[in-house]
């Protein structure tokens, strides 16, 4: 049976808000949001509140009521003073730049949000010498790409000034604000070997202590504050919901769909993996699997050979062949 894409396009998601104060304002507040009358029931991230710092150093806030990671970087932009443009990335339980622990669409109930905001900007002009850079891309979800992986001994490697967190704020002039991460890897794919293009780079902030060898990272071992058993789940589409972690199967499933995902595209995004493995739960072939990705990630318009492996990784999970 053959497979078809569809060609339309979605729309991207329009995301709604439920905002909440830092700890100073929650306690400020008191009683005072007791309920008038019993409404239609709240959105389960209503209910939550989770700690937060700034990743450089600050005191400890409090955030909750966010359906989004945007919704989430305002609440942190209102705890700090400061605005949510400057937050790159957030991590999970350790204040590091440590990729492994990255927030993306889900969070631990009792995880602990480090907020990773903008620090020196830096200009690199980079030889193209060779078809691949070694970079892998990814994105925060408000419009602000960054590098996630550097390959050990490829051409960016070789460029010490280049580093795991930085975000690409434009390329050759261009500005790259507002870009998704396979936006962005594209556009570096795209580039002319042998030409040399400059890359506009943002870094985020450091305290002196964290200042270390740019590959190191810590692990969830070393930094890891709680973590609960459900996630408070931020959706593409939809308000946010409180879920049951994925089962070992779905994990396996989702972490060869993000590897799937830097070789056909340079970007890595456990949260669009995610969506990937549940849109294929109940499907029977890979043409019921094919609609069902461009109902919900028409934009991605991922090609057919993609799409027939993501399948293929898929039922190679539930068969227990990784």
């Amino acid at each position: 049976m053959p497979l078809r894409l569809r060609g339309k396009k979605k729309g991207k998601s329009k995301e709604t808000s439920k905002l909440v104060e830092s700890e100073e304002a929650a306690a400020a507040r008191g009683g005072g949001e007791a309920a008038a009358a019993p409404p239609a029931p709240a959105q389960p991230g209503a209910r939550l509140l989770f700690h937060t710092q700034l990743a450089h150093g600050s005191p400890t806030g409090r955030v909750g009521g966010f359906a989004s990671v945007r919704e989430l970087y305002e609440q942190i932009g209102q705890a700090y003073r400061i605005p949510a443009a400057e937050i790159i990335f957030c991590t999970l339980n350790t204040h590091k730049i440590d990729m492994d622990n990255l927030l993306g669409g889900q969070i631990g109930l009792e995880d602990f949000i480090f907020a990773h905001i903008k620090g020196s900007k830096k200009e690199v002009d980079v030889l193209k010498s060779e078809d691949s850079l070694g970079l892998t891309i990814t994105d925060n979800g408000t419009g602000y790409a960054f590098i996630k992986h550097i390959k050990e001994d490829s051409l960016v490697d070789q460029i010490k000034v280049i580093c795991v967190g930085d975000h690409i704020e434009s390329i050759n002039g261009k500005n790259m604000v507002g870009c998704r991460h396979y936006e962005v890897a594209n556009l570096l794919k795209g580039l002319e070997k042998g030409q040399t293009f400059k890359l506009t780079l943002i870094e985020p902030m450091k305290a002196f202590e964290m200042i270390e060898p740019r590959l190191k990272s810590g692990t969830l071992s070393e930094a890891k504050i709680s973590k609960g058993r459900e996630t408070l789940r931020l959706r593409f589409k939809g308000p946010a919901t409180v879920e049951e972690v994925h089962s070992e199967i779905e994990e396996k499933a989702i972490k060869k769909v993000d590897d799937l995902l830097e070789t056909y595209m340079g970007i890595r995004d456990t949260e669009l993996a995610a969506t990937m493995v549940e849109a294929g739960r109940d499907k029977n072939n890979p043409d019921e699997f094919a609609v069902a990705l461009d109902e919900a990630l028409g934009d991605f318009a991922f090609p057919d050979e993609f799409v027939f492996d993501v399948w293929g990784a898929m039922g190679d999970a539930k068969q227990g062949r990784f």
